[in-house]
């Protein structure tokens, strides 16, 4: 019987997946994604002989997980303990929220792609490099040691580069993938810094070591926030907090079922999932740990939603709010609520994939990704509106969707925890998030088409495609339910999300009504505010560009964070780079390397005509040393 011990196969079946697809995937039928489907499928599966092994012991006094794995690499130091290093997994409540998002719209993506994809001259690479990246997903997921969790890490940021990039001939996915890889490792590098510090005094790079190390008092409180911080940059970079969030608008290069995969299950959300893992060290950590936390991803929020109020890629827009969730997330977890951050990412892989492969279908239908070259799309496709309005409905919050849930569950936290600035951006960010999510609705599927040449050909998928929108959606719906301890214990949980996901203690469903109250007037009056500036001609909204022109270009060009980034590259990067490169080619290696050499070389050469063997050379040297030293001594008497 499959367990919590065995939760390893998960990431394996993926992996082994891409290994054969990657040497005979070419010779398999239809290029091998059926092996690619039913790797992923088969993870999926198994996921729930580990839940029910886990439900059986969660009861338990002290459940902190179950951890399995072998000794890699194993040797005795001349000073101090055995130096060991392992390949374990570790299975506990986190995990499994995890396993389940990934695994399951791995799988929907999956299926997705086969119509999404076909007829692609790389189609079988591509079911490839998915499996590679799921598999490296859920490695990471279920890491128990830094080392593990940290070539996962990497190996998740090497598939986006992949995948991003993936349409490689494009010039624009070629930039937008080494943008993603760049922008990333300057997070990855703070990553590594904060494993380092942390294996440096504790002596094990083993997760459950090092918590019980700093509970212990093994780390000065000075130390600990730096090492913690440092782990926070990591998270900046995967997933996109503020000021390292420019990579991921431009990833929308990519396929559109990669980007549903990067964005709604995989890549960002490891950002959220790190500091999730880590929160006891970050509670343990000087108070500005978290206050940093809080900044980074309030900023985050409002910095997103207001560029997603004048984009008009639509991929682009998804984009934006997969930006905005990923601050909320932060601010949970800044407020010390790991269940608010982990239900918002439950919640958010459902409606996050539903709108990217929503609007994939919209891109497969018309081959437009400009809302000003859409409209009225409703007509002709209906399946496609409903499920796109339905997840842009629950990003906004409204009730009772899944959105409206999770949202309202950090408000709940961050009202507690925050201060009356925090709680009050926090309210503006869902009155704007409604107002962005619902403008694009309107643009894409409501009024006259813009475009006709977009339309002729126009209609709702084929079932691999349309199957998976249908089930995204039905958990669109649904998936909020599982605060309710009820819901939570007829699937048999111990009591609701709160009571089965949490940090120090179990924390009971409440549900404030002024809060609800509260956020739903703001998403209802984002949306009322939506249909007045762009329904019919948008001729409101282009008033109010025209009359707040300079924060609408402010807007357009994201804050300048591009061009600040791009000036610093050209001015100081290459300029710095070009001079090291001077200095390194001119004065190490043409004076230090090669100038040694020559010296040899000239030396060698003047010396030989010390050594001739001819009579004449000799006497000839003899005179010349005669007729010298007598002019010295001559010179000398004078």
């Amino acid at each position: 019987m499959v367990g919590m011990e065995e939760a390893w196969l998960i990431p394996a079946i993926p992996a082994a997946a891409f290994a054969v697809l990657l040497l005979v995937g070419k010779y398999l039928p239809r290029r091998g994604d059926w092996l690619a489907i039913g790797a992923v499928a088969a993870s999926f599966v198994l996921f729930f002989p580990v839940l029910i092994d886990l439900l059986d012991e969660v009861d338990q006094p002290g459940f902190a997980g179950v951890s399995s794995g072998i000794d890699w690499v194993k040797f005795s130091l001349p000073t101090g303990p055995d130096f060991q290093l392992r390949l374990g997994f570790h299975v506990d409540q986190l995990a499994i929220v995890m396993l389940v998002v990934v695994s399951f719209v791995a799988l929907m993506v999956q299926v997705y792609s086969t119509g999404y994809m076909k007829g692609d001259p790389r189609y079988g690479w591509y079911f490839a490099a998915m499996s590679l990246f799921v598999a490296s997903m859920l490695t990471l997921v279920l890491a128990d040691n830094f080392l593990l969790l940290y070539a996962a890490w990497e190996g998740v940021g090497f598939c986006s580069y992949l995948l991003i990039g993936f349409w490689h001939e494009r010039r624009s996915a070629a930039e937008a993938a080494k943008k993603a890889f760049v922008t990333t490792r300057i997070g990855d590098v703070g990553l590594l810094i904060g494993i380092i510090l942390l294996w440096r005094e504790a002596g094990t790079f083993d997760i459950s070591e090092i918590f019980e190390f700093a509970e212990n008092g093994g780390y000065s409180a000075e130390y600990l926030t730096t090492a913690v911080l440092f782990l926070f940059a990591g998270a900046v970079g995967k997933s996109a907090q503020f000021p390292l969030h420019v990579w991921l608008p431009d990833a929308m290069e990519g396929p559109t079922p990669v980007s549903a995969l990067i964005h709604a299950a995989t890549m960002v959300v490891a950002g959220v999932y790190l500091v999730a893992r880590m929160l006891p060290l970050f509670e343990l950590a000087d108070p500005v740990a978290l206050n940093v936390v809080t900044a980074l991803g309030l900023t985050t929020v409002m910095i997103s939603a207001t560029m997603g109020l004048v984009a008009t890629d639509i991929k682009q827009v998804i984009a934006y709010s997969t930006i905005n969730s990923l601050g909320l997330m932060m601010v949970a977890l800044g407020s010390g609520s790991v269940t608010a951050a982990m239900l918002y990412l439950f919640a958010h892989g459902f409606f996050k994939a539903l709108l990217f492969l929503s609007a994939g279908s919209v891109i497969h239908a018309t081959e437009r990704q400009e809302v000003s070259q859409l409209g009225g799309l409703a007509k002709r496709m209906p399946v496609t509106a409903a499920v796109f309005a339905l997840g842009a409905l629950s990003m906004a919050g409204i009730v009772p969707l899944s959105g409206f849930w999770a949202k309202d569950e950090i408000l709940n936290v961050a009202g507690d925890h925050q201060n009356f600035v925090v709680y009050g951006f926090m309210m503006l960010s869902v009155f704007i998030t409604a107002l962005y999510m619902v403008r694009v609705v309107i643009l894409t599927f409501l009024g006259e088409p813009r475009d006709r040449g977009a339309q002729e050909h126009a209609h709702d998928a084929e079932p691999a495609m349309t199957v998976p929108l249908l089930l995204l959606a039905a958990l669109t719906v649904v998936a909020g339910f599982v605060t309710f301890d009820g819901v939570g214990e007829a699937l048999g949980f111990p009591g609701g999300f709160g009571e089965f996901v949490f940090s120090e203690e179990p924390e009971a469903f409440h549900f404030p009504l002024d809060v609800a109250v509260l956020s739903t007037v703001a998403a209802l009056a984002g949306l009322a505010t939506a249909f007045y500036f762009w329904s019919g001609e948008a001729e409101p909204a282009r008033r109010a560009a025209e009359t707040f022109r300079p924060a609408y270009e402010t807007l357009k060009r994201k804050y300048f964070v591009d061009e600040v980034y791009q000036w610093a590259i050209d001015r100081v990067v290459l300029v710095t780079g070009g001079v090291v490169a001077w200095f390194d080619r001119n004065v190490v290696n043409d004076t230090g390397v090669d100038g040694t050499a020559g010296l040899g070389v000239f030396t060698g050469f003047g010396m030989k005509f010390l050594e001739t063997g001819k009579l004449p050379n000799y006497a000839l040297a003899i005179v010349t040393g005669v007729i010298v030293l007598a002019i010295v001594f001559m010179v000398v008497r004078v």
